[in-house]
C-alpha cells in the first residue's frame, strides 16, 4: 500500500486530496508548513509528494531543493496556484517528477500519481470496471448495461466510475461532489441527485439505491 505525503497548507484542499487518495487505497500523511514537510522527506517514508509551491516557513521550491540536494530521490508532483511557464520550468528542474495548476479535478492528480508510481511495486491500473451487468472501460471510456451500449456524459461517466470503484459502499453526497465535481463544489446543490436520475434512466432503476439520510449505493 503506497503511502502519500501531502504538503499542503490549505485545509479545504488537503482534506480533498486525502480524502480521495485514502477512498483509492492509499495510506497519507498532511503537513502544512515547509519545515515539518522536509523533516518527513528526510524519513523516505513517503513513496510520493504532493507538494505545494506556496507553503509557510519554507516554500516549495525551498523544500524541493534541499530534499534533491541531500538525496532525497522521492518522487514528487508539485501543486500550486502559479501557471507561468518560469515557474513550471523551475519546478521541474528543481528536480519535481511532475507539475499541476490549482484549480485541478481530482481525478487527474490521481491519474498523475498513479503514473509516477508504475515504475515501483504498484499493480497496473485496472482498465475494465464491472459490477453485475454494469462494465466501464476506462481506456474507451464506454460504459455497457446488460449487454447494450450506454451514451454516457463526462459527468456520468466520472460518477458511475465512482460507484464501480466502491461497490457495496454507501457514498455520501459530499464525497461525490468532491470528487467528480472538485473542491469548489456548492454543498447545497442538488446536481448529485439530478445525475445519479440521469444514470438511473441509462442503467435501469435499481442499479443504483437511495440509502436514506445518507447517499447512494451501487445495487
Amino acid at each position: 500500500m503506497n503511502r502519500i505525503l501531502i504538503a499542503e497548507d490549505e485545509e479545504r484542499i488537503a482534506s480533498f486530496i486525502e480524502k480521495g487518495l485514502r477512498a483509492n487505497g492509499f495510506v497519507t500523511t498532511v503537513a502544512g508548513d515547509g519545515s515539518t514537510v522536509l523533516e518527513l522527506a528526510r524519513q523516505g517514508t513517503a513513496d510520493l509528494i504532493v507538494l505545494d509551491i506556496g507553503l509557510p516557513v519554507l516554500d516549495g521550491f525551498s523544500v524541493l531543493e534541499a530534499m534533491r540536494r541531500e538525496g532525497v530521490s522521492t518522487p514528487v508532483i508539485i501543486l500550486t496556484a502559479r501557471d507561468t511557464v518560469r515557474d513550471t520550468v523551475a519546478g521541474l528542474e528543481g528536480g519535481a517528477d511532475d507539475y499541476m495548476t490549482k484549480p485541478f479535478r481530482f481525478e487527474e492528480l490521481l491519474a498523475r500519481v498513479r503514473l509516477r508510481l508504475r515504475s515501483g511495486e504498484t499493480a497496473p491500473e485496472v482498465g475494465v470496471l464491472t459490477h453485475g451487468s454494469i462494465s466501464l472501460d476506462l481506456r474507451s471510456r464506454r460504459a455497457s448495461a446488460s449487454g447494450g451500449v450506454v451514451d454516457l456524459t463526462a459527468r456520468e461517466f466520472l460518477l458511475l466510475e465512482l460507484f464501480l470503484r466502491h461497490p457495496g459502499q454507501v457514498l455520501v453526497r459530499e464525497q461525490i461532489l468532491s470528487h467528480v465535481w472538485g473542491y469548489d463544489f456548492d454543498p447545497g446543490s442538488n446536481i448529485v441527485d439530478v445525475y445519479v436520475r440521469a444514470l438511473r434512466k441509462k442503467l435501469g432503476a435499481s442499479s443504483i439505491e437511495t440509502v436514506r439520510g445518507m447517499g447512494y449505493r451501487l445495487g
